[in-house]
């Protein structure tokens, strides 16, 4: 079966959308009926934290899912899963600064300067704010040859993320260990020695299922 018929361009498109939008409009409805903890603050800055980064990881996963499956069809939502875990990513650092902080820049500072998990956040956030405002066809024409090269930095966008989930959380690491993994495939399915072994093997003719046919005696 063809994926890329069963899940067409503008398909894939809507349940990006869609998908990508669940997060905050659970979390506005939890915090409007009342169904966040104790505190608040805390549940939208990990929650907005946690769809930015599953949804950069998911951004991650398209060009993978071309190279080893040959479904052509969901790069169209790679920008779109890009540009909303920056969305997430900035509503993310917006809540830490801005709501939890109060925007005092001493204390703020303080934990940019101690913190390993606050430094590697904020360096991936600085990571993917040039690759958001970039995202356009029209940046990309501009830049030409340049534009691709920046944004493979959105690889390294996702390691630091990985690493400040782990150093967030502080306790089971299996999860952000899973993700990790998950990253470090994707990563070694970019090598182009490896791309093209894979490439290699989806070209070789598959013979046809089920038993061979006996030929009769003569």
């Amino acid at each position: 079966m063809n994926i890329d018929k069963l899940l067409t361009k503008t398909y894939i498109l809507w349940l990006t959308h869609v998908g990508a939008l669940i997060p905050f409009a659970w979390l506005l409805y939890d915090d409007y009926t009342n169904g966040l903890s104790v505190n608040p603050i805390q549940d939208w800055t990990l929650r907005s934290g946690k769809a930015a980064f599953v949804l950069l990881v998911l951004s991650l996963a398209c060009t993978p899912c071309n190279i080893v499956l040959g479904w052509r069809n969901i790069i169209a939502a790679r920008k779109w899963l890009g540009l909303y875990a920056f969305s997430y990513a900035a509503i993310h650092f917006y809540i830490f600064i801005g709501v939890d902080y109060g925007f005092a820049w001493t204390y703020i500072w303080q934990d940019v300067g101690t913190k390993l998990y606050v430094i590697v956040g904020f360096a991936a956030l600085l990571i993917l704010l040039p690759l958001a405002l970039t995202s356009s066809t029209a940046w990309q024409r501009r830049l030409k040859r340049a534009w691709k090269k920046l944004h493979q930095w959105v690889y390294v966008a996702g390691v630091l993320a990985v690493f400040h989930y782990v150093w967030v959380i502080k306790a089971d690491y299996r999860e952000p260990a899973a993700w990790g993994t998950l990253l470090g495939f994707f990563l070694l399915v970019r090598i182009p020695a490896v791309r093209k072994r894979i490439a290699r093997w989806r070209s070789k003719p598959r013979s046809p299922s089920g038993p061979r046919a006996r030929r009769s005696p003569a």
